[in-house]
C-alpha cells in the first residue's frame, strides 16, 4: 500500500482527477459499476489532498460533479430502457401488479429513497435506474440526488483527508460499515415482509399447520386419521384452541426473536462500530457530574422495562374495552388486550442473548434498552391508532424522546456501550415494526379491526336492520306451497 501511494503521488494531478472522476461516475453510469470501488477512490482522493498532491476544494467539486453526471446517465438509461424492460418477457413474468406496487412505493418515497440509496453500496448503482424506469420526474430526482451526492462525496473525501496516515484503517472500517448498512436494509425488508405475512395470516400457527398438512407424509396421516383429529379438536373447544394457538404462536415468536437478535448482534459486531465504544464512553465519563448523574439514575429507575410493560398492559386493556369486539385469533390478541405479551417474550429473548446492566461487563444487547424501545413503540402504536395526524405525530415524538432519554442516560452512566445501544434499539424497533406492519396490512385488507363486526348492533337511532344471509339471497322469490 505505501508503494502504491508513493506511485500515485508522482502522477500529474490532472490525471488523478480524471481517473478518479471516471471511477466515481462509472460506479452508477454503467451497470457493472456495482464492482467499482467508489468509496475507496474518494477516501484515496481525500488522502492525496492531505498529502498535498491534490487540492481539497477542487477535489470535492470534481468528485461531486462526476457523481452527479454518473447518476444522471443512469437515470436517463432507466427512463429510456425501462418501458422496454416492462414489455419484455422478463417484465411480463414480474407481473403488472408488481410494477404498479414499485411505482406506488416510488411515489411515496420519491427523492428520499434516492438520497438514502446513495449511502448504500450497490443501491446507489441501481436507484437512479429504478427512478428513471419508474417515471420519477427529473425535477424531483435531481435535488434529492444532488443532496445525497454532496453529503456522500463530502463525507468520504473529508474522512480520507482527516484520516491522514490512517487512510488504510479508515477505508477498511468504512467498507465494513456500508456492508453493515446493506445487511440492515435487507433485515428491514425481511421485517416488513414478515409483518405483511402476519397481517394476511392473523393466526400464523394455523396457516403454517395448513401448509404442513399439505406435505405428503402429513397428508397421508390426515387422510387416514382425519376423523380422530377432528374429534380431538372438538374436545378442546374454541377457548382451548385459542390458548393452544396462542402458546404455539408465542413459541414461534420467541424462536424468530432469537434469530433476529443473533443476526443484529453479528451485524453490529462486525460493522466496526465497536471502535467508537471507548471514545463514546470516555466522552461521557469526562462530562459526568453529580448534578446530571442523579436525574439520569432517576430516569433509568422510573422508566424501567417492567414498569413500561405494565403501562402497555393497562393502555391495551383500555383500548380493547373501548374498541370491542375483537377477533379470536393470534394477531387480534397481541394487538389488543395482549399487546404486552410480545414484550414479555422480548425480555426472555434479550435476556438469553445478553443480560447487560451495571453489575457485569457491558454486553452487546442490553435487555433494558431493547425492552424500553419496544415498550415505547408499542405505547405509541396503541395510542395513535385511529388518532388524527397531529396527535399521532405528537405521540410518536414523545415515544422517541423517551427512548433517547433512557438510552442516553444509560450511555451517560456507563451502563451501555455505543454498539450495544445500537443493537438493542434496532431489536426493539424491529419488534414493534412487525406488529405495526401486520396491523396496517390487516386493516387495509379487512377494513379495520376496530370497526364493529357484522353481527354488532348498528349505531343509529332505530333498531338494527337484519342482514340476509347469502343462502337466503339465492332463494327464488315466488309462491311457497304448503308443507
Amino acid at each position: 500500500m505505501p508503494d502504491l501511494l508513493n506511485w500515485l503521488q508522482g502522477l500529474p494531478p490532472l490525471l488523478i482527477y480524471l481517473v478518479a472522476a471516471t471511477i466515481v461516475a462509472g460506479e452508477t453510469a454503467v451497470i457493472f459499476g456495482l464492482l467499482v470501488p467508489g468509496e475507496a477512490t474518494l477516501l484515496l482522493v481525500g488522502f492525496l489532498a492531505y498529502a498535498g498532491t491534490l487540492r481539497i476544494i477542487p477535489a470535492l467539486l470534481a468528485m461531486t460533479a462526476a457523481a452527479v453526471i454518473g447518476d444522471t446517465l443512469a437515470y436517463r438509461a432507466g427512463r429510456r430502457y425501462g418501458p422496454k424492460l416492462r414489455a419484455s418477457g422478463l417484465g411480463a413474468r414480474i407481473g403488472p401488479h408488481r410494477w404498479r406496487r414499485a411505482d406506488s412505493l416510488l411515489d411515496r418515497l420519491g427523492g428520499r429513497g434516492v438520497l438514502a440509496a446513495r449511502w448504500v453500496a450497490f443501491a446507489r448503482t441501481l436507484a437512479p435506474r429504478l427512478a428513471g424506469a419508474g417515471g420519477l420526474p427529473y425535477r424531483r430526482f435531481a435535488p434529492w440526488n444532488a443532496a445525497g451526492v454532496a453529503s456522500w462525496v463530502g463525507a468520504s473525501v473529508l474522512a480520507g483527508y482527516a484520516a491522514g496516515e490512517s487512510y488504510e484503517r479508515v477505508s477498511r472500517l468504512l467498507g465494513r460499515a456500508t456492508g453493515a448498512v446493506l445487511v440492515l436494509l435487507v433485515c428491514l425488508v425481511g421485517v416488513v415482509l414478515a409483518g405483511r405475512w402476519l397481517g394476511r395470516n392473523p393466526d400464523p400457527v394455523r396457516a403454517l399447520a395448513a401448509r404442513a398438512a399439505a406435505l405428503p407424509p402429513l397428508r397421508w396421516l390426515r387422510a387416514r386419521y382425519g376423523v380422530l383429529f377432528f374429534l380431538v379438536a372438538m374436545r378442546f373447544g374454541p377457548a382451548g384452541t385459542l390458548l393452544i394457538n396462542l402458546a404455539a404462536g408465542l413459541l414461534l415468536l420467541f424462536a424468530a426473536g432469537l434469530a433476529v437478535a443473533a443476526l443484529l448482534e453479528a451485524v453490529v459486531r462486525h460493522s466496526g462500530l465497536g471502535v467508537l465504544d471507548g471514545l463514546v464512553a470516555d466522552w461521557f465519563a469526562a462530562r459526568r457530574t453529580p448534578g446530571v448523574v442523579d436525574p439520569a439514575l432517576a430516569a433509568v429507575s422510573v422508566l424501567r422495562g417492567w414498569v413500561l410493560i405494565a403501562a402497555v398492559a393497562l393502555v391495551a386493556a383500555v383500548v380493547a374495552w373501548r374498541n370491542r369486539p375483537w377477533r379470536a385469533d393470534l394477531l387480534s390478541v397481541l394487538g389488543t388486550v395482549g399487546a404486552f405479551v410480545p414484550l414479555v417474550v422480548l425480555v426472555a429473548v434479550a435476556g438469553l442473548t445478553g443480560p447487560g446492566g451495571p453489575d457485569g461487563a457491558p454486553d452487546l444487547l442490553p435487555t433494558q434498552n431493547a425492552v424500553v424501545t419496544a415498550s415505547f413503540g408499542t405505547l405509541a402504536w396503541l395510542l395513535s391508532r385511529g388518532a388524527r395526524w397531529p396527535v399521532a405525530v405528537a405521540v410518536w415524538t414523545g415515544a422517541l424522546a423517551g427512548v433517547v432519554t433512557v438510552t442516553g442516560a444509560r450511555l451517560y452512566l456507563g451502563w451501555s456501550t455505543a454498539s450495544g445501544t445500537a443493537t438493542s434499539v434496532l431489536l426493539g424497533a424491529a419488534w414493534v415494526t412487525v406488529f405495526v406492519v401486520a396491523w396496517a396490512t390487516r386493516d387495509h385488507a379487512v377494513g379495520g379491526d376496530d370497526r364493529p363486526g357484522p353481527d354488532a348492533p348498528a349505531t343509529g337511532d332505530g333498531p338494527p336492520r337484519p342482514r340476509a344471509s347469502r343462502a337466503a339471497s339465492r332463494v327464488p322469490r315466488g309462491p311457497v306451497g304448503p308443507c
